[in-house]
């Protein structure tokens, strides 16, 4: 493995669409929804420990996750975990990472990828990583993974892509669109140059930082001017006042759609992002009448196309139900209809709204 190859783990999001499994205070990324025996982030360390030296892996997080973290991956150095003091959407999350990996090894060559999101083919993901990689090292480049789709999914970013190779695998990228209707989304497929945007980024220490620099001046800016203290005693005062002054953007949207030199792999690892309880649904093994139950206890008579998640240690005896979520946890229990899921994060707020925050 080369010791200039580096991964983020981005680790801060909340996933209140998989409530009540997923709270604040422990979010999705730090569970086994699909009841696998690792936790979403533990899969994450596994399949990127693969890829570059494990001691190259950082997390960034939530400053309320990094216990968590620590517990969960207690093979990570602790330096390695770095703590957010406030949420600003992963443009911030990535300056932070490149700032501090410069430090340590300007030729460094960085992965930043979602803490939660699945892959079932782990070879291949590993090779397609190390295309990216290679390509990057050689190229002044951002590259994005794209997911060659298997329907018209409208809760997926779409990448259009150039028809012709400018490497082997790489394309250059024309068009990012966001969660487009099913109709257009339908045409995308239909085209042959549309992928489903993975949020998995490689690029050079040295090119992010210059897209930033290009494109998010603002964010650029007010890490730039804190350079000094990154890895040393004073990083996480300086952090404290930077992210105050940092704009809540996203890498897509601030960087990725601007710049010129983006270019995309297209790729088949078994990926999904896991953000509905209905992407767990499909992720899973199911019975002979398409319910897939996470529990040991649980009897199922005349269901079908249920998705199950409850405690090994209670009894659910389930009967009638047709295409619905069951969702146990202890002090919160969710019966809803598969088709209605886009609508558990507005049900959130409205639970918020009548009960306060203690169920979040």
């Amino acid at each position: 493995m080369n010791s200039n190859h580096y991964v983020a783990i981005m680790a801060g999001g909340i996933g209140s669409r998989f409530w009540p499994m997923s709270r604040s205070s422990y979010p999705k990324q730090f569970l086994d929804i699909l009841g696998l025996g690792r936790t979403l982030i533990q899969q994450s360390y596994d399949r990127y420990s693969k890829v570059v030296p494990a001691e190259n892996v950082f997390v960034v997080t939530s400053a309320e996750y990094v216990s968590i973290v620590k517990k969960q991956l207690p093979d990570l150095p602790p330096e390695n975990i770095l703590a957010e003091p406030s949420r600003k959407n992963t443009a911030a999350c990535i300056a932070y990472i490149a700032f501090k990996l410069q430090t340590i090894n300007p030729d460094a060559v960085m992965i930043a990828a979602p803490a939660d999101h699945l892959v079932t083919e782990t070879t291949q993901f590993v090779t397609t990583a190390q295309t990216a990689l290679q390509f990057v090292e050689q190229n002044n480049a951002l590259v994005t993974i794209g997911i060659k789709p298997s329907h018209p999914n409208t809760g997926y970013g779409y990448i259009q892509h150039e028809m012709t190779t400018v490497a082997p695998e790489v394309f250059k990228v024309k068009t990012f669109t966001e969660k487009p209707s099913e109709e257009i989304a339908r045409a995308f497929i239909a085209s042959g140059d549309f992928l489903w945007n993975a949020g998995i980024f490689t690029w050079k220490i040295s090119a992010i930082l210059e897209a930033l620099e290009k494109h998010l001046p603002e964010v650029f800016e007010v890490f730039a001017a804190e350079r000094s203290h990154f890895n040393t005693e004073g990083e996480q005062k300086a952090i404290e006042k930077i992210y105050p002054l940092c704009t809540n953007t996203s890498i897509d949207v601030g960087v990725m759609e601007k710049a010129s030199n983006v270019y995309v792999i297209p790729a088949d690892f078994g990926w999904s992002d896991l953000g509905t309880w209905n992407s767990a649904w499909d992720n899973m093994e199911k019975d002979y009448f398409g319910n897939a139950v996470v529990g040991k206890q649980v009897m199922v008579v005349d269901a079908n196309n249920c998705m199950v998640h409850v405690p090994d240690n209670k009894l659910v005896l389930l009967q009638g139900l047709r295409d619905y979520i069951i969702v146990d946890t202890p002090d919160a229990l969710l019966i809803c209809k598969k088709e209605k899921e886009q609508q558990i994060k507005e049900y959130v707020a409205e639970v918020k709204r009548n009960m306060g925050d203690q169920y979040l």
